[in-house]
Parts: structure tokens; C-alpha cells; sequence
């Protein structure tokens, strides 16, 4: 097979996936080829990204894999697809999402400990049943309480291939960065006071042996997760994404 026809067999897949594509799923697309390497994929997809440049979708590569979605300047005219204007995400759920971002990993008495205020289990949950956070072990202290870090969906929904695509821990662009969470068609609206919780985080010093946000690495193909010595029964499954009908989003950027 040649490159124009793998090409078009890339993009078929890749325009029809509901979820990201990692390489190990398009290696299946040509059978037991061991031409169709990583390598090979690879300058096959920056190809086609190239081919699609001027178009109103990209394809671009995320945590867990390729996909197309629209592009910024398409969000105005998807807006009017959808135009109702839905509550924001609150206070709480959204400066929790943040201190988890940015000191993970973290149990829930850290998050306490910088908002200053009881940490609710239906915030915890929101957050997990969006698929955003998940428990990554257990702190090697009493009550061996849960430790808390981003998911691969998190870093997708922001469009980042790594927690290492963060901005710097400043409170405007934490902010911005939040903002940009793409659920499918739609974009969260954030808080005010959500960057207040990112200020908080940086400036709070835990009493913890949480490993630091520059230590963190998140999960390739071929590297596991390694986040803290003192991380024990990790769990390699995330929670899955699914409808929360108390809190919804503007509408934004589309997945193709």
C-alpha cells in the first residue's frame, strides 16, 4: 500500500472515531503490515494534518490519541447551532478541578486545607462522573486517604498531550486554560473565583509528600504512570464520562 491510499485510510478512520485514536489502534487499520511502524504513522499523520491546514477542522494530537475537531475561529458560527446560554459550573466544582490541575496528586484534606472550606462528596463525584479525576492510590499516612490526580480526559477536553502543556501556575492563564475544557460541542464557563483557588494553590505550601506538578508525568504507550513513592493500589481505569444534570457549559468548539 502507498502512502496516498494509507493516507485516506487514516483520515476514513479518524473522521469517523468517536474517541481519540492512539497508534496502537490505526497499526490495526493495516493488518499485520510491519511496514505501518510508528514511525511510518507518524509522517503519515503530520501529512495529512498538513493537507488539512486551511480547512475548518485540524487534527491534532492528544493525550490519548488523534483526532478532528473544529477549529477556534469555526466556534462562533457552532454557537448558533446550539444558542441556549446554560448555567455555569460552580464555585466549588471548579476550584476544586483547579487545585487538582495544579498540585496533583492531592487528597481531599489538601483541597481542604487550601479553600479553607468542607470538601463535599457530590463535588468529588461531579468530577469523576465527567471523568476528569480519578484515584491514583492511597497516602502512606493514617486513614490512608485516597489521592486524587487528572485523567486522560481531562487532558484531552483541554486539547494537551501532557500535564507538561499546562500553562505556568498563573492565576490568568490557569483560568484560561480551564476554560478551553471541551465537552463535545460545548465549553465551560468558569468562576471568577476559580482562579482564586489557583492563586491558593500556588501559594499554599502542603503538608504532604505530594509529588511536585513538574515531577508528574501522564501515561504514554509505552511508559506507565509514575507519580509518588508513596502511591499504592493504583488504578489504571478512569471513571467514565457521562451526563451530570446539574451543571452544563457554553457551547464552543465541535468534535468532528
Amino acid at each position: 500500500m502507498d502512502n496516498n491510499e494509507a493516507t485516506c485510510v487514516l483520515e476514513t478512520a479518524l473522521l469517523c472515531a468517536s474517541q481519540p485514536m492512539p497508534l496502537a489502534e490505526m497499526r490495526k487499520l493495516f493488518g499485520e503490515d510491519p511496514e505501518f511502524n510508528n514511525e511510518r504513522l507518524n509522517a503519515l499523520l503530520q501529512g495529512l494534518q498538513e493537507q488539512w491546514a486551511d480547512r475548518g477542522l485540524e487534527l491534532v494530537q492528544l493525550a490519548s490519541g488523534w483526532r478532528f475537531q473544529s477549529r477556534a475561529r469555526m466556534q462562533r458560527y457552532l454557537e448558533r447551532l446550539n444558542p441556549e446560554r446554560p448555567p455555569k459550573y460552580s464555585r466549588a466544582v471548579m476550584e476544586t478541578l483547579a487545585i487538582v490541575a495544579w498540585r496533583q496528586p492531592v487528597t481531599r484534606g489538601d483541597i481542604e486545607d487550601i479553600r479553607g472550606v468542607t470538601v463535599s462528596s457530590q463535588i468529588v463525584k461531579t468530577l469523576e462522573d465527567r471523568g476528569w479525576i480519578e484515584v491514583i492510590g492511597h497516602r502512606d499516612a493514617p486513614g490512608r486517604p485516597a489521592l486524587f490526580a487528572t485523567t486522560r480526559q481531562f487532558l484531552d477536553d483541554l486539547g494537551l498531550r501532557s500535564l507538561g502543556e499546562l500553562p505556568p501556575l498563573d492565576s490568568a492563564q490557569a483560568a484560561t486554560a480551564l476554560q478551553g475544557l471541551d465537552l463535545g460541542g460545548t465549553e465551560v464557563t468558569l468562576e471568577p473565583a476559580a482562579t482564586e483557588a489557583v492563586e491558593a494553590a500556588e501559594n499554599t505550601s502542603l503538608a504532604t509528600n505530594a509529588t511536585p506538578f513538574a515531577d508528574i508525568e501522564t501515561h504514554t504507550e509505552a511508559e506507565p504512570l509514575e507519580r509518588d513513592t508513596a502511591v499504592e493500589s493504583v488504578e489504571s481505569e478512569g471513571s467514565p464520562l457521562t451526563e451530570n444534570k446539574d451543571l452544563s457549559v457554553e457551547s464552543g468548539s465541535a468534535k468532528a
